[in-house]
């Protein structure tokens, strides 16, 4: 400060803030007041700045908050759009827009294809529709499900979600699908030699040895990919050789995936409602509904043994000790070559065939944990493992389950679509 008289300046550090104030020279100014007043105008300024960037926040969160209401509410609609699209049976692309597939066809072309799903066209018929020869860029099969099936959407879209994501050249290869005009249409590769049973129980050319084993040895490379080489572990539940699909050089293709289901890693089995076909349902499954890979094994087991006997399982309700329970009983005897197709005229490998029925034994063991993995039974059936050591008797297991789980399953036991027949 300069003496009074002369030009005053207050130079002042506060808090690290420099402030700068000056004034004319009178006789009563008091600097410190002024110092005071000028720092107390800075603070008032800095606190309004901290107000103001506080609202400005408060508005964008509010804004943001709007936003994702909106948006929320949106897809909200969306999804109950797509839910009545499909409860009206007009399409359900929206609910599967997100899964890799293949192409998907019009209704046009698919029953362009077909003559209009002529009755002349049709290769099979199932409880949940029918197959139909297609003639497009090549031979196609096409399944078409009855709008008429109580779960036609969920046949459809099972099997649609489980076939797109699987790749085995032991399964029948899924081409295409469409769901226009409210139906519902799988699209396959064609199979020139139809079904399995077709040449095993039908009329056509009954199968040599070779091409049975192949077909064994085929059905046992399906199981394993589905149970342990797959993304996800599959269930089809219900094997049986109206399922098994030949193609032009008769190698096994498992078709029909419209009651399979994806199997929960953390659970052993799963307690489910009872489907699939009379005679190739496990007794763990048919009395206890448990089903799991053994019961998957269990009905490859009966196959393998029609394979080699050339013979029907039983079509009455107890059915899975039919044919099962009359080979067993000729392997403790010692006499299980006496269950050969007599058609094979003695034509075929001793220790392959051996090898086969009691395989086969050992897959649709009653005991679910007395019962082979598919890789297990693969290197018995290469001669990469020992035929195992069975029970002279077939055990016989009693279960206390009630019959209401068994009764109040029965109307989904039942004959499935045989694709390509």
């Amino acid at each position: 400060s300069y003496g009074a008289g002369s030009h005053q300046m207050d130079v002042a550090y506060h808090n690290d803030w420099f402030v700068w104030d000056s004034w004319s020279c009178r006789t009563d100014c008091e600097p410190q007041s002024a110092y005071f007043q000028s720092e107390f105008s800075l603070d008032s300024d800095l606190n309004g700045n901290e107000k103001t960037i506080w609202e400005v926040g408060a508005l964008i969160c509010i804004f943001l908050l709007i936003i994702a209401v909106i948006v929320g509410w949106l897809l909200k609609q969306k999804k109950r759009r797509m839910k009545e699209s499909v409860d009206n049976g007009h399409c359900i692309s929206g609910d599967i827009e997100t899964w890799i597939l293949p192409k998907k066809f019009t209704y046009q072309e698919l029953a362009s294809a077909t003559d209009n799903f002529s009755s002349d066209r049709i290769l099979g018929r199932g409880g949940t529709g029918c197959v139909y020869k297609g003639d497009s860029s090549c031979l196609i099969a096409i399944k078409r499900i009855s709008l008429g099936c109580k779960h036609a959407k969920e046949v459809f879209t099972t099997e649609l979600k489980i076939m797109s994501r699987l790749k085995c050249g032991n399964l029948v290869s899924l081409i295409g699908w469409s769901d226009d005009q409210g139906q519902f249409l799988l699209v396959y590769d064609y199979m020139h030699n139809g079904s399995l049973d077709t040449h095993l129980f039908g009329s056509k050319t009954h199968l040599p040895w070779n091409m049975r084993s192949n077909v064994a040895l085929g059905l046992a490379s399906a199981l394993l990919y589905l149970h342990e080489e797959s993304e996800q572990c599959v269930l089809h539940r219900d094997i049986k050789s109206g399922n098994v699909m030949l193609d032009l050089n008769f190698n096994a293709k498992l078709g029909d995936f419209g009651i399979a289901m994806f199997k929960d890693p953390q659970l052993g089995h799963q307690t489910t409602k009872v489907v699939g076909t009379f005679g190739y349902i496990a007794p763990e499954y048919y009395y206890e509904g448990r089903a799991g890979k053994e019961s998957d094994i269990y009905s490859f087991g009966v196959v393998a043994l029609e394979i080699a006997s050339g013979r029907r399982k039983h079509k009455d309700e107890e059915s899975h000790k039919g044919l099962v329970q009359w080979v067993w009983e000729l392997y403790g005897a010692g006499r299980i070559l006496d269950a050969v197709d007599e058609r094979l005229d003695m034509d075929f490998n001793v220790s392959e065939m051996e090898c086969l029925l009691t395989v086969g034994l050992w897959c649709a063991h009653p005991i679910d944990k007395r019962r082979p993995s598919a890789r297990q039974a693969i290197e018995v059936l290469k001669f990469e493992a020992p035929l195992p050591e069975l029970p002279n008797e077939m055990p016989n297991l009693k279960y206390t389950t009630t019959t209401s789980l068994a009764d109040s399953s029965r109307p989904s036991i039942t004959s499935s679509l045989d694709i390509g027949r």
